[in-house]
């Protein structure tokens, strides 16, 4: 058996999967972001080493005697000393060496596209792509909220929060997102809103989680958030698009594309990034992830041990809008 941990700005995924293709434990941790909370690897340890524990004794075998196991962990191949960190970690908390760690974007190119040549663009709390083809590898985003993560749930929600700010004192007009944001942070004074949110310093996964209110907004009719799920989805083909000079795609070939992250589960977003794709002069070929991340992992690590899963194994593995399908940050 095989397991598979998807980590995240939100949260961490574990998985157990067989050579059949079914999924024999599955489960959900705090995340394992050394940009989330306090405890740097520690915390992220601690996560693992709980997450690991649990997910193995659904599957009813030892994490002694799993077959392989790939880590998918955010921040890996981000800095010398944090990728050597995280690299330590899995032997560590498995107690033994058949394990590898990568990025977390690796989960969602081999959920998506079952690890076939192509791009998947992850849009979560943060966003990037990362693609393979014909044995080249491309990363594009990822950069953090700070100055990067175009297209993401944080994203969202700082733009939202700006344009809260601008329908309060007069700079835009009052859209359904004025009076959705008051109601949903319980702000008495719009000012409140620099209490609620800066003052308390609201970590990223909490800010991230208000695009939820940008998203309701423009449903109930608020062209500016409409506006701003377009954008998004116009950033998140940018990244895909920028992947392709160094995956050495040829200027006629049609690239696979697909994408995890619950933000591209917002159909406004879902269906500019797949128009934005269309435009350009460069084909891709965009179609719905085939699986989830964690299960992705598990297949990942399925592959290290030389047993990748046949034909028959991936037909029967859960869909990605099964229970581990990530939710709109």
């Amino acid at each position: 058996m095989y397991l598979g941990v998807d980590g995240g700005g939100t949260k961490t995924a574990f998985c157990v999967l067989d050579a059949s293709g079914t999924v024999r434990g599955l489960t959900h941790g705090p995340s394992t972001s050394p940009a989330t909370g306090e405890g740097g690897t520690d915390r992220a340890e601690d996560v693992l080493r709980e997450g690991i524990a649990e997910v193995c004794a659904q599957a009813g075998v030892p994490a002694a005697e799993l077959g392989h196991a790939f880590l998918g962990l955010p921040g890996h191949g981000e800095s010398a000393a944090l990728t050597d960190a995280l690299n330590a970690l899995a032997p560590r908390v498995l107690g033994h060496e058949r394990c590898a760690v990568g990025n977390d974007m690796v989960c969602g190119w081999a959920g998506s596209l079952l690890l076939a040549d192509g791009v998947n663009v992850i849009s979560g709390t943060g966003s990037m792509a990362y693609g393979v083809l014909r044995g080249r590898q491309a990363r594009t985003g990822g950069w953090g909220e700070l100055f990067g993560d175009e297209g993401s749930a944080h994203w969202l929600a700082v733009r939202g929060l700006n344009l809260f700010t601008r329908m309060s004192d007069g700079r835009a007009p009052r859209g359904p997102l004025h009076g959705l944001l008051r109601e949903h942070l319980a702000l008495t004074d719009d000012l409140d809103l620099v209490d609620v949110v800066l003052l308390a310093r609201w970590d990223r996964t909490a800010v991230a989680s208000l695009s939820r209110v940008v998203t309701a907004s423009a449903a109930a009719g608020d062209t500016a958030c409409a506006a701003l799920l377009t954008e998004a989805g116009q950033e998140l083909a940018a990244l895909v698009r920028a992947a392709r000079p160094p995956l050495g795609a040829a200027a006629d070939e049609s690239v696979p594309v697909s994408w995890s992250g619950g933000v591209l589960g917002v159909p406004q977003v879902r269906d500019a990034f797949v128009a934005a794709l269309g435009a350009g002069p460069a084909p891709f070929a965009p179609r719905p992830p085939r699986t989830s991340p964690v299960v992705g992992a598990a297949l990942v690590a399925a592959r290290l041990a030389g047993r990748p899963l046949d034909p028959a194994a991936t037909d029967r593995l859960p869909p990605a809008a099964g229970p581990d399908a990530p939710a709109h940050a």
